[in-house]
């Protein structure tokens, strides 16, 4: 509201007012009648009275006003902090009282890498099998599988559920770098450990402390495959094909790329013309771009799914040098996708059922028990995986997701069916790779590297 004074047709200054006080001023200014000489002067007096006393309640009430809201402000944030206190307080102290440990499990159940989510689960599976035989600080462990369906958006959906639904623990998952890279800065944010038991793109466990993996990483197979090429294969010319679409591939030909040349071979193709996308199937005009450089090797650090029809179809142009590729080439739907065509080429990995250990023996007996088949890479590193994870519970002071997370990334040689797992200052595992060659009957043993 605000105070309007007018000129009334007697002559009469009338004030309207808005409080109490300013009736004095309405009793002082009020005439009945004025000389047509006297009335200007009168009312400029009478006006700046008026005015003066109006500035006064206004700056009395501005003030008293002013003094509320500091108060109510005050009392406001006393209370934002308290809260803040009481839920640092809540989320520093011990967890003791669970009736079980629940553990999410992010993988790609469905979609076009299912072979890897299942296999990855099927581990987990055989491993809580002797898990919840004696339990862990005598509670039973409970997986929660999410499908993220090989897709970055459906990750981060899957590990949000697992946090704001589920209550989990922590969080095993996922296979796919691009896939686990989604899902990482929500458990990151969220305080909640993620570790991924695939995932061997370098910028997974730059998120934050929450996340770790117990695989290695791809600084590390890039080099053991550029070495297998040029030391053990006597390389010396190579073409690199990259998946676009995928952080695993991009990260893993840059390392290659960067140690073959160091060593002094050549790599005579360009990032950027020789690429391709995941769900492709038709390879022949890439293929063609590679076999007009006449590599004498050709790095592919792609998927199963694309590598098998990409290398039926390069043989089929008779393009016979060897490809070689990581550990997404590993699984048995290779074989199938490429037929005959898969012979004699060659990849880096975390595991062989060929390694003659007896752990690694007696594992591959009771996955086939229970499978029906032997274990690819994908079943190791989930056993792993979750192993490694209830390790770090039994060590941790308590079950709260900060002591869950110092254990896990505390972690020293643990002795794996995958090898032996350390976990380092920036919470990446350091083990060994091992280097198969592929055939149409299996994956072959070549040799076992160290790190």
């Amino acid at each position: 509201m605000s105070i309007f004074s007018k000129l009334g047709g007697n002559g009469k200054v009338k004030i309207f007012k808005l409080a109490p006080r300013v009736n004095e001023v309405h009793r002082v200014i009020q005439h009945n009648s004025f000389t047509s000489q006297r009335w200007p002067s009168i009312i400029i007096r009478k006006f700046f009275l008026s005015f003066t006393v109006i500035k006064e309640l206004i700056v009395t009430n501005f003030k008293r006003g002013l003094a509320l809201a500091l108060t109510l402000t005050a009392l406001i944030f006393s209370g934002c902090n308290k809260q803040k206190e009481e839920s640092a307080t809540a989320a520093a102290a011990p967890v003791t009282n669970l009736d079980e440990i629940v553990i999410g499990a992010v993988f790609p159940m469905t979609g076009p890498i299912a072979t890897y989510g299942q296999e990855s689960v099927n581990g987990i599976n055989l491993a809580l099998k002797s898990l919840n035989e004696t339990g862990v600080k005598g509670k039973k462990i409970r997986i929660v599988v999410q499908d993220n369906k090989g897709e970055p958006v459906e990750s981060a959906n899957a590990v949000r559920k697992l946090i704001e639904v589920d209550k989990v623990q922590a969080i095993i998952g996922s296979v796919a770098s691009s896939n686990t890279l989604a899902g990482a800065p929500i458990a990151q944010q969220s305080g909640v450990p993620l570790m991924t038991p695939a995932s061997t793109n370098e910028t997974v466990t730059q998120t934050g402390d929450y996340i770790s993996r117990s695989c290695f990483t791809d600084a590390f197979q890039g080099v053991v495959m550029a070495k297998f090429a040029y030391e053990t294969l006597g390389k010396k010319k190579a073409v690199i094909i990259i998946d676009n679409s995928s952080d695993y591939s991009r990260g893993l030909a840059s390392v290659f790329r960067a140690k073959f040349t160091e060593m002094g071979g050549q790599v005579v193709s360009n990032d950027n013309d020789t690429t391709y996308t995941q769900k492709d199937t038709d390879f022949r005009s890439l293929l063609q771009k590679v076999k007009r450089a006449d590599p004498d090797v050709i790095f592919l650090p792609g998927y199963y799914t694309e590598v098998g029809l990409m290398i039926k179809q390069a043989r089929s142009m008779g393009m016979n040098m060897p490809f070689l590729g990581g550990d997404g080439w590993d699984s048995p739907k290779l074989q199938e996708l490429a037929g005959e065509a898969i012979n004699g080429n060659y990849i880096s990995s975390h595991f062989s059922s060929e390694d003659s250990d007896p752990r690694v023996q007696q594992f591959v007996s009771e996955y086939e028990k229970a499978y029906g088949q032997k274990p690819g890479a994908m079943a190791a590193l989930g056993y792993d995986g979750i192993l490694v994870m209830a390790d770090a519970i039994m060590r941790a002071n308590s079950f709260s997701h900060a002591d869950i997370r110092d254990a896990i990334n505390s972690t020293k040689n643990y002795i794996g069916i995958t090898g032996n797992i350390t976990i380092d200052e920036n919470r990446n595992a350091k083990k060994s790779a091992v280097v198969l060659e592929t055939t149409v009957s299996g994956m072959k043993f070549k040799q076992k590297v160290n790190p």
